[in-house]
């Protein structure tokens, strides 16, 4: 029988560090798997690594035949919570140097509770080698974003998850699974196929930058035309990386002719950022639409007026409670039954309020133009299949009441069209994937990556896989 060893964990562990390199991980925005598809509750790696290092490493004073006295006991612990310190940074993730040591430690506990001794550190694929042989599993049987599975395998343990969202698996299997299966491959690209000394997953990572451009440049010929660029004050033109959208609902007022489809804004707010506010205005102009038109200003703003414009046309009870909206041009109360009910009856509509475009010093906020407008009235493309009904779960799912029943009324005509060019463009660029991989030789294995395949097909889904993580998110 296996004596039980008192582990690290119920010891002390070095949490200043993890709590910084935990924290530090949410503004990372580049290169970290968070940023492969977003994801609830996601566990920070650091936290992760350092936990699961914890659980198997053995505290000093289980061995107080190794380790004789307190002293002797607290210059080890020490020591592991360097190790801990060293491993949590987000640059040790890929630091085989640092990640060796780590292993090392586990496979020492392991070997001395089995009565053994481990693999020396020197040989850092004899200790792998001994992890995946004789330390315990991690599983993950809720396994969300993957992040513990992804730690556990970084450590040289052998990782599984599980969950019920089909999103979590796919998201595990593409941090966890899937890379391994094409460990130092070069890239099948025609820009890059010929190059040599690819290693990891650089190769595939090169292939899912390359086709990715692919499929934005192609989709930028077929439906640019539906994204004018922005004009700056200079004259010059920008990129419009964001088009900000109101609904709109016919005043209750009767003494508006025609209803007026006022806006349903619950901040005027559109940047809080501090030197760099920016705000939208209501502008009556009998001769605009509906009687108003937009203004977006940017600059200085008071604490108060800030204040001001942050409650929109929102209406309150005195507890705070959203009770619905005013009417922008005449000032009468309009109820959330009034819009559920207009919205039932599809008499709902949509004002561009404001477009966002990449400037020189970062983004900058612009008037929609006439051009901005003409260029999203575009006529509505059927959504194919996928146009189902959309969960009757009031707590958490709440357009219903307004009328939008179906996954296709939350989507303008013209985001619906992006997403099915984007689409087409998956499958198209899974097909040049695998053109391009027969060509660069790669293995012919017919299987396909569900199948167990690593070969042409199995490396086509894989890209394909990448690609759609990222248009999914």
């Amino acid at each position: 029988m296996i004596e039980r060893r008192k582990k690290l964990i119920e010891v002390s562990l070095p949490l200043r560090a993890i709590n910084k390199e935990s924290v530090r991980e949410k503004s990372i925005r580049h290169g970290h798997p968070s940023t492969l598809h977003l994801w609830w509750a996601r566990r920070p790696l650091a936290s992760c690594r350092a936990v699961l290092f914890a659980q198997l490493v053995d505290d000093p004073s289980g061995w107080p035949e190794r380790f004789v006295g307190e002293e002797a006991q607290r210059k080890e612990r020490k020591r592991l919570h360097k190790i801990i310190e060293d491993m949590v940074s987000w640059k040790a993730s890929t630091n085989e140097s640092i990640l060796n040591k780590a292993r090392f430690e586990i496979a020492r506990s392991v070997a001395w509770g089995l009565g053994e001794e481990p693999p020396p550190p020197e040989k850092p694929m004899q200790v792998l080698e001994y992890l995946q042989e004789k330390a315990p599993p991690v599983y993950d049987p809720f396994c969300g974003g993957g992040s513990i599975p992804l730690g556990a395998q970084r450590l040289g343990l052998r990782a599984y998850g599980s969950d019920l969202n089909p999103i979590a698996v796919l998201i595990t299997k593409a941090l966890v699974e899937i890379p391994s299966k094409f460990i130092n491959l070069s890239p099948v690209n025609p820009e890059c196929r010929f190059h040599s000394g690819w290693k990891g997953t650089a190769g595939l990572a090169q292939d899912v930058r390359y086709y990715g451009k692919w499929m934005r440049d192609e989709a930028e010929k077929r439906i640019g035309h539906l994204y004018p660029k922005g004009h700056l004050s200079d004259g010059s033109k920008v990129d419009v990386i964001a088009w900000m959208w109101t609904r709109t609902v016919a005043s209750p007022d009767p003494k508006i002719r025609g209803g007026g489809g006022v806006p349903l804004i619950s901040s005027y707010m559109l940047s809080t950022a501090k030197g760099k506010k920016a705000w939208v205005e209501v502008v009556r102009d009998i001769s605009a639409k509906d009687g108003y038109r937009f203004n977006v200003r940017m600059g200085g703003i008071t604490a108060e007026e800030e204040k001001e414009k942050k409650i929109g046309a929102k209406t309150t009870s005195k507890v705070g409670k959203l009770q619905g909206f005013s009417c922008v041009l005449t000032g009468v109360p309009i109820s959330l039954d009034y819009i559920r009910e207009q919205g039932k009856q599809k008499k709902l509509g949509m004002r561009l309020m404001a477009v966002v475009a990449k400037g020189k010093k970062g983004r900058v906020y612009l008037t929609p133009t006439k051009e901005h407008e003409v260029a999203a009235e575009i006529e509505k493309p059927e959504f194919l299949e996928v146009d189902t009904e959309v969960s009757r779960e009031p707590r958490t799912i709440r357009t219903p009441l307004y009328g939008m029943t179906k996954w296709s009324d939350h989507f303008t005509a013209r985001q619906i069209t992006a997403l099915q060019t984007f689409s087409d463009l998956l499958d198209e660029a899974r097909e040049q994937v695998l053109h391009d991989a027969h060509v660069a030789s790669l293995l012919n294995d017919d299987r396909s990556l569900a199948e167990g395949g690593i070969g042409v097909n199995a490396y086509a889904d894989a890209v394909a896989t990448y690609l759609g993580l990222l248009l999914g998110k």
